[in-house]
């Protein structure tokens, strides 16, 4: 086989993948689903034509495993399989399906690895069917918050019931915690879902870290009044306030090297058009690589909210209601994908920081982490037009093919 035949076969499967979806545009697999279970036989078939022990934990993650010496450790790589509503159809599943066909492509080049590997196809990262995310890594790194199991979705159904009628046992998720001594890191590749990478003309990016979050809940009361009758020097606008938090947060974002800052949602009563806005409440989300100054920004944009609030005479509320810290990838796994990438696809080395979260932010709270990024079209992802080139599936095979031969 080629190599632009590996890309071509990545598609292949991507293509079966993506018809285990409901109908409708794009890709829509939510986890404990009958897509997600069609997905799972679709894996199940490409991990055992590649030579790998299949078997699906508590948690729902399909495991497949290349064997290695006995009681040496086990090198994880995977992504997860559910999408978004109207998704892609290649948004973390192609971080399973590479991961294999690198596999396959080492047995097929006569190589052995002296370390055993599995490959992980998570059963929900996104967060759409339930209002939790990164079950999966959490419950190897035994970080999985067992409450959780009672949240429920939009029909009413928890957790818990969606996983036992899916065949699981959600009570032996604390038995699915890894010992770290038996782990030799973790590696995820995904398409980068933006457009450095593109722009750049490379097909391949090695991520050095994964943002910290932190979100924010604000509302500003100020005083609804007739937009004919009222003097501009006596209102009290709840909107032009939050329009000038807006822009103040903007501002700080572009100023600030590394800091990205958005203003997501904002819900203005009481929403018509001959009414001066009496309140609005607002999304504010924050992302840095750095927490220190992701937490910096969450502590100036509240001083600026209450300094509005002040000179325009409304009432604040400000909560912060989230907050995740940043994931940095090991030096150790940075340099090897970079010397895998130089090797297999001998292009330039580009670094970044990746702005989403993704399965590696979990896994980190278990062992040393690696991510690499591939290009998509027009940076564009969690859309029906989310696309990866076959020419930067090859390489992103290629470069995690080379990245196992270099463990040896």
């Amino acid at each position: 086989m080629t190599d632009t035949d590996w890309g071509e076969l990545a598609q292949h499967w991507l293509d079966r993948l993506a018809d285990c979806s409901v109908p409708g545009a794009g890709v829509t697999r939510l986890p404990f689903t009958p897509e997600h279970r069609r997905a799972l036989g679709v894996l199940t078939e490409l991990m055992e034509e590649a030579g790998l022990v299949v078997r699906l934990d508590a948690a729902g993650t399909l495991i497949g495993r290349l064997g290695g010496p006995e009681s040496a450790p086990a090198l994880l790589m995977g992504s997860h399989q559910d999408s978004v509503r109207e998704g892609g159809a290649y948004d973390g599943i192609m971080g399973v399906v590479l991961p294999v066909l690198a596999l396959m492509k080492l047995r097929h080049d006569e190589v052995t690895l002296p370390f055993a590997v599995e490959v992980l196809a998570f059963a929900d990262e996104e967060g759409v069917r339930f209002p939790s995310a990164l079950m999966g890594p959490r419950a190897l790194a035994g970080t999985f918050d067992m409450a959780t199991l009672d949240l429920h979705d939009s029909d009413g159904i928890t957790l818990r019931r969606a996983m036992e009628e899916f065949g699981l046992n959600p009570d032996s998720l604390p038995d699915l915690k890894r010992n770290p001594t038996q782990v030799l890191g973790w590696v995820e590749i995904h398409l980068e879902q933006g457009p450095v990478l593109e722009s750049a003309g490379l097909n391949i990016g090695i991520v050095t870290g994964i943002c910290g979050i932190e979100r924010h809940m604000v509302t500003l009361t100020g005083k609804a009044a007739h937009a004919g009758t009222v003097p501009m020097h006596l209102r009290n606008d709840a909107l032009a306030g939050a329009a000038e938090l807006t822009l103040a947060t903007e501002t700080l974002a572009h100023e600030t090297d590394g800091l990205l800052a958005t203003v997501g949602a904002l819900h203005v009563r009481p929403g018509v058009v001959n009414a001066v806005p009496g309140e609005v409440s607002l999304t504010l989300e924050i992302r840095a690589l750095n927490d220190a100054l992701r937490e910096c920004a969450g502590a100036a944009i509240t001083h600026t909210a209450r300094d509005i609030a002040t000179r325009r005479g409304l009432s604040l509320d400000i909560a912060r209601t989230y907050a995740q810290g940043a994931t940095t990838c090991s030096s150790k796994s940075i340099e090897h994908l970079c010397k895998a990438v130089a090797t297999g696809s001998r292009s330039e080395v580009r670094r970044l920081v990746s702005g989403a979260t993704h399965d590696t932010s979990a896994m980190a709270e278990l062992c040393s982490v690696g991510m690499v990024f591939t290009a998509c079209r027009d940076g564009i992802s969690h859309h029906p037009s989310e696309l990866v080139s076959e020419k930067a599936m090859t390489a992103g095979i290629q470069t995690l093919e080379q990245y196992l031969i270099q463990l040896q």
